[in-house]
């Protein structure tokens, strides 16, 4: 695998061994469902400022929301949990979950776009 290069699975899945919470790991969410026109990115980057990760959310051309994050696979895991429920009036309908390693290239979370 080279940097940069995102894996399809699960986060019990990635990286260490399963119950090894302190490995850092980047992880990019693509969330379907009523996502845009509900504070999903606001909401979602809040949530991931309060869990201490970094990265970016931003809306896409097709009505889902991406999310790229970075921390510990327990900060993930959480971001990750919060991003299947959304903000109240979000309805998501799935979550697809794509992993690398981590980077360190996002310091703080932002909305892009």
């Amino acid at each position: 695998m080279r940097k940069g290069d995102w894996l399809i699975g699960e986060l019990e899945d990635w990286g260490g061994k399963v119950g090894d919470m302190s490995s850092h790991v980047r992880a990019r969410f693509v969330v379907q469902g009523r996502v845009q026109g509900v504070f999903y990115r606001v909401s979602a980057c809040e949530e991931a400022r309060r869990l201490g990760l970094g990265g970016w959310v931003r809306n896409c051309a097709d009505g889902s929301v991406e999310a790229v994050a970075e921390g510990t696979r327990e900060q993930v895991g959480a971001f990750l949990a919060w991003c299947r429920r959304g903000p109240p009036h979000a309805q998501v309908t799935g979550v697809s979950e794509f992993y690398a390693e981590a980077t360190g290239e996002d310091s703080g979370f932002r909305v892009r776009g």
